[in-house]
């Protein structure tokens, strides 16, 4: 079967307004409107001390040679045994309960870091909604992070094994006094 003169000549009728349109001159396009945005970037998140103040570090953040490898994967800092330890930013309490022995309090933030305080007694529960500054526990007497004096080992991480010095999340210049250790 052939095609019909009619089929033939509506199909050469297409042809004709197809190849007009491609060619009619097209208007100008406008640039795009932008409005300016107030808001912060999503996942955006504000760190503040754990300690509330600016805390004394006891011992900096130094990262191993390779992800297997010994280092110090957080920072301690010196605050008195009983005191409460604060979320840094806001989030949502993964982990709230002891490992190894040792009271332990992990929160996840919008940005994709979690952070680790310890040692601590949790006064908040897993699924907890927290704010920034908002206190998760109290610090208990004496952790394997400072064996002469009570501290809080504060950590930070992005995936499994991603660990990023928690000072370098604050807004704030950040001044580190090593002391002499004692023995």
């Amino acid at each position: 079967m052939g095609l019909s003169s009619g089929a033939v000549a509506a199909a050469g009728v297409l042809a004709v307004i197809g190849g007009a349109l491609l060619l009619a001159p097209q208007p100008a396009a406008s640039p795009p409107v932008v409005a300016p945005s107030t808001a912060e970037p999503v996942g955006r998140v504000l760190y503040e001390w754990p300690t509330g103040d600016p805390g004394e570090v006891v011992r900096p953040f130094s990262a191993p040679p390779e992800r297997w490898a010994a280092g110090h994967r957080g920072v301690d800092l010196a605050l008195p045994a009983g005191a409460g330890v604060r979320a840094a930013g806001d989030g949502v309490v993964a982990f709230a309960g002891r490992v190894a022995g040792r009271g332990v309090v992990s929160v996840d933030h919008a940005d994709g870091l979690r952070t680790t305080y310890e040692p601590v007694t949790a006064t908040t529960r897993r699924g907890a909604q927290v704010a920034a500054g908002q206190v998760l526990g109290v610090l208990e007497p004496l952790g394997h992070h400072c064996s002469d004096q009570p501290c809080l080992h504060w950590g930070a991480r992005r995936g499994p094994d991603d660990y990023v010095d928690p000072l370098s999340l604050l807004a704030e210049d950040v001044v580190i006094r090593l002391l002499p250790q004692h023995g």
